[in-house]
């Protein structure tokens, strides 16, 4: 009689993260560091459409947000 071969384990599941993106501006993402103030904002931003399956809807918080602080940017580098 043959045994049957244990189920395989599933993966371990990873630790709980604060931030799905906590290390992407420290990351070497050019277009994420070209944000500079605004890629908190930003990473928010991702993080809420993440969460909410891609639904812009429920992230306007967020992307108005990043749209103040791209305004503030801009006005700040006219100066």
């Amino acid at each position: 009689m043959d045994k049957a071969a244990p189920p395989p384990k599933s993966p371990p599941l990873p630790p709980q993260e604060t931030a799905l993106h906590q290390d992407d501006a420290t990351d070497e993402d050019e277009n994420v560091k070209q944000l500079g103030d605004c890629s908190a904002v930003y990473l928010s931003l991702q993080d809420c459409l993440i969460n909410s399956n891609r639904d812009w809807k429920s992230c306007q918080k967020e992307v108005q947000a990043l749209k103040a602080c791209n305004e503030r940017r801009n006005n700040s580098k006219k100066k």
